[in-house]
């Protein structure tokens, strides 16, 4: 774990890659003094093109990662960490991520309604070491429940406008929250950011950064 390493931690300059209010949220609760510098890649990767939704999510996390210290290049503001994070939801071999509109949003809790998805977030981690930058990557999977949804549940929880902006069309963290059964996993990983396995990959590159 990294709770040994958090004071000095906190002390070096950390860089969100993610305009995500939920991944900032989650970051923030153990304390990390980072700055928000969403990525500007298009998101554009063929989930088709990946053997499993998780390598997709890696390779979508690595490329949003990776646009941010490109982006940040040289300067005197050059970061210590890097973070970047891909959520999407698989169902039958497909992935969903944000619907596009109302109907899109409707199809996917209609598709979700009495049956179990998986939720897969890639994670990239880039920290500077010795001048130039090593990679961390690693996704989880949690597996979501819900409960049976009426046409007229579903309706009433796209008009929240809830689920426009999140992957599946659905926030556990909110009112999404009432339509989920059960979960087996992580619930931050549903929220959009994997803590605990973050702080297990980042603890044994902690142990050598930090005396």
């Amino acid at each position: 774990m990294i709770l040994q390493y958090l004071s000095s931690l906190q002390k070096k300059r950390i860089i969100l890659a993610s305009s995500s209010p939920r991944r900032k949220e989650i970051l923030q609760k153990i304390g990390l003094n980072f700055t928000v510098v969403p990525s500007e890649f298009e998101e554009n990767l063929d989930p088709s093109s990946f053997s499993h939704p998780s390598d997709f999510v890696i390779a979508t996390a690595r490329e949003k990662t990776d646009e941010v210290v490109k982006r940040l290049g040289c300067s005197d503001a050059q970061p210590d960490f890097v973070i970047g994070a891909d959520t999407c939801i698989g169902l039958e071999g497909k992935v969903y991520g944000k619907p596009k509109d109302h109907e899109d949003a409707f199809h996917m809790l209609n598709k979700f309604s009495g049956r179990s998805h998986e939720v897969l977030t890639g994670v990239c981690v880039m920290v500077q070491k010795d001048s130039s930058w090593q990679e961390i990557t690693f996704s989880e999977t949690t597996t979501v429940k819900f409960a049976d949804l009426s046409i007229e549940t579903v309706n009433a929880y796209i008009d929240t406008g809830e689920p426009l902006d999140k992957a599946g069309g659905y926030g556990i963290q909110g009112l999404g929250g009432m339509l989920v059964e059960g979960i087996h996993g992580d619930y931050y990983n549903v929220m959009g950011f994997p803590l605990h396995r973050f702080c297990q990959h980042l603890a044994p590159v902690l142990a050598e950064l930090i005396p």
